[in-house]
């Protein structure tokens, strides 16, 4: 593919190109067999191996294997691949960033976190397993983004959260849009994410090197997440995919797929006011959309530069081949596929993640196909170090399932589940939500269970999920949700979000005093907003109003 083709790149071309680097071009040389390694520093006996997580924000896990990868370069994820392990079916168990980070690092659920938006996330003095390896021995440090407190977004971002059950429909995102910027050597796109894996990098080399006990490094990049729009209007919000010529080159526009979309009459209507909020509703071309997914892959294609160069640094280092290299996401991207972009949803591209595991003792060349989640991290670590693992956890130790040993895998808890769990309770979507993927099947419930309608999909025979097959299989939703009444007594946690978004609500009201009705016309949905203020203001007043019922179970 040749950047510009036919010109259909060129829309929104920006200035100011950051200064190009030439650490990404030399990165597969960094791994060449031939290349001398240097020697590692003598270690005493450590509790455990040290263990590097990178974790970024917004990549589809499918890219991670066949055939998603076919349509853009990703050299350090199939290095990974060929020393290591992929896991085929790992998901967010909240497809937005605080609650599933939220749950990466504390090992539980979101409804046990009570994580519902991207500003509630842990309690401030959580123990998280990097705690946990700190007071074990580990030398421990972090790098970039984290984001399980809170995810410091927008007030408007929090109040269409609080919102979502009021009887109105408002636009909250800006159209997605593609945004090419600098040339053929411009590397650093996304310079804030560069200079924190610069910094993980200099730590590895000069740091790590030479400590007596394992250490414990975490790099979180914002990478591939779609750019925040730099502009208010039509296009206000986290809406841009932003790339350069370097990175688009290694995209395969011609293997490029353009999804099958439900009319609008027959989409689910929670799926419906999702696209509708984040303003996918209207006409979109063909280009547009095949244009959108090519810069969100060329977004991810810089991202796994920034795990090359960890890796890289490892290698040189000669702490490779006794380190433990984790790489994941919180959550996926859309990417126009079911007529949205982003994520928030329990469809496959965003809440299916990447998880990749390589290092002493993990099989190579392996793929895992056990359905496996974020909450999986935490005890994983602690299994890595030699920590006991306490048994409140809702995640399980990849340990045995990376070392080949799943038909022996028998804890004090029992076998790993053989389903998975994701909840989403924030902005964008209208109902709280609850995933449960089991072998083939997908179901998805919403709210208290009755009032709005399940989803039922059969992966194996429908992986594009087009078909809500919930109707003609009734005693499979019966038989599911069952399952996930015992795991979570949904109904309720609906019910205690509803509550908890009002308070949220009526507390932000009152520290407004006589400023609420400037400051709530101004927010991000202010062009249908203020059309008709009063009307607005009025739905909101009724929701306030409204008695949630109580449900006793």
């Amino acid at each position: 593919m040749k950047t510009g083709k036919d010109g259909t790149w060129l829309r929104n071309n920006s200035e100011g190109a950051g200064q190009e680097t030439g650490a990404a071009l030399l990165l597969p040389l960094l791994l060449a067999a031939a290349l001398p390694v240097a020697a590692a520093r003598p270690r005493p006996a450590a509790p455990g191996h040290s263990v590097v997580l990178v974790a970024c924000d917004s990549l589809d896990g499918r890219l991670t294997f066949y055939p998603g990868n076919q349509t853009v370069e990703l050299p350090f994820i199939n290095f990974m691949k060929r020393h290591g392990t992929v896991f085929l079916n790992a998901y967010t168990n909240s497809p937005i960033c605080c609650p599933s980070r939220a749950a990466m690092w504390s090992g539980l659920f979101t409804h046990l976190t009570e994580s519902w938006n991207n500003f509630k996330g842990l309690d401030p003095d959580y123990v998280t397993w990097m705690d946990l390896m700190q007071k074990h021995g580990y030398h421990t440090q972090k790098y970039g983004k984290l984001d399980y407190t809170s995810g410091h977004h927008s007030v408007s971002n929090r109040v269409e959260a609080w919102t979502r059950d009021v009887d109105f429909l408002l636009r909250q995102e800006g159209r997605p849009m593609v945004n090419l910027t600098g040339d053929r050597r411009h590397v650093r796109v996304m310079e804030a994410d560069w200079r924190n894996t610069d910094k993980a990098v200099a730590w590895i080399r000069e740091e790590a090197i030479n400590l007596t006990q394992p250490f414990a490094l975490y790099l979180g990049l914002n990478l591939p997440h779609p750019y925040p729009s730099p502009y208010a209007g039509e296009n206000f919000g986290s809406s841009t995919f932003l790339t350069s010529p370097y990175w688009l080159e290694k995209v395969m526009y011609e293997a490029i797929k353009i999804p099958k979309w439900s009319s609008i009459s027959e989409m689910h209507p929670v799926d419906y006011y999702s696209s509708y909020t984040k303003n996918c509703t209207g006409q979109f071309t063909k280009k547009e959309v095949k244009n959108i997914r090519a810069f969100y892959y060329a977004m991810c294609a810089e991202t796994d530069a920034m795990l090359g160069e960890v890796i890289s640094a490892l290698r040189d280092t000669g702490l490779l081949k006794e380190t433990i290299v984790i790489f994941t996401s919180d959550h996926g991207e859309l990417a126009m596929e079911h007529r949205q972009f982003y994520k928030m949803s329990m469809y496959e591209g965003s809440s299916h993640v990447p998880l990749l595991v390589m290092g002493p003792g993990i099989k190579e060349q392996q793929q895992i196909s056990n359905l496996v989640s974020l909450v999986d991290i935490y005890p994983t670590m602690l299994d890595i170090a030699g920590i006991p693992v306490p048994q409140n956890l809702s995640g399980y130790s990849l340990i045995p399932l990376l070392q080949g040993k799943a038909e022996e895998e028998v804890s004090p808890r029992g076998p790993r589940p053989s389903w998975v769990l994701s909840e989403f309770h924030g902005c964008n979507v209208n109902a709280s939500t609850y995933m449960l993927r089991t072998d083939k099947w997908k179901y998805i419930a919403y709210s208290d269970g009755h009032s709005v309608l399940p989803q039922l999909f059969d992966l194996s025979a429908d992986p594009d999920e087009l078909t809500n097959v919930a109707v003609k299989f009734p005693e499979t939703v019966n038989s599911l949700d069952k399952i996930l009444r015992s795991v979570v007594n949904y109904p309720k946690v609906s019910s205690y979000v509803q509550e908890y978004n009002k308070k949220q609500f009526i507390s932000w009201k009152q520290s407004l005093g006589q400023n609420y009705s400037a400051v709530i016309a101004n927010l991000r949905w202010h062009q249908d907003w203020l059309k008709k203020p009063k009307k607005y203001e009025k739905a909101i007043d009724e929701w306030l109003n409204q008695r949630i019922n109580k449900i006793n179970t």
